[in-house]
């Protein structure tokens, strides 16, 4: 598991104990009530947890498909391979793109929404420059 994860997940529990604590340290009359509370608030943050991978995994495969159709104007007759890394120190919606008649060079796309896409990293093969990568885009994102 990702440190990241980890501290979201120790974070949460410790709100989720101290929220029962309290619960348990109010007045009779009012102790139903938030436990309700208390326990609708645990079962939002266990659905988010639960929720969010597939979520992400969704909004990839979108983005992907935005990012396929984008390439098919920009680049016809040509062909790439999509891939994303995986993993919390990555983000997700970094698409990196290998072009079939350009071996070693991988070019990161940026995909905000079909309209907002930028290339916005290279990595040419050993001893190129970037400006001799048939792909390389040199207008920056805004």
């Amino acid at each position: 598991m990702h440190p990241i994860t980890l501290l979201e997940i120790t974070m949460c529990a410790v709100f989720i104990l101290i929220l029962f604590a309290i619960t348990f340290l109010l007045p009779k009359k009012s102790r139903k009530w938030s436990f309700i509370i208390a326990s609708s608030i645990t079962l939002i943050v266990l659905s988010f947890f639960v929720i969010r991978p597939f979520w992400i995994d969704y909004q990839v495969s979108h983005k992907t498909e935005q990012l396929d159709h984008f390439l098919e104007k920009k680049y016809p007759n040509q062909e790439w391979e999509i891939v994303h890394q995986t993993g919390r120190q990555y983000n997700p919606y970094h698409l990196e793109v290998e072009f079939e008649n350009e071996k070693g060079w991988t070019y990161t796309y940026s995909v905000v929404d079909e309209k907002n896409i930028c290339q916005n990293a290279w990595t040419p093969s050993e001893g190129s420059l970037p400006k001799e990568g048939k792909h390389y885009e040199r207008d920056q994102c805004e």
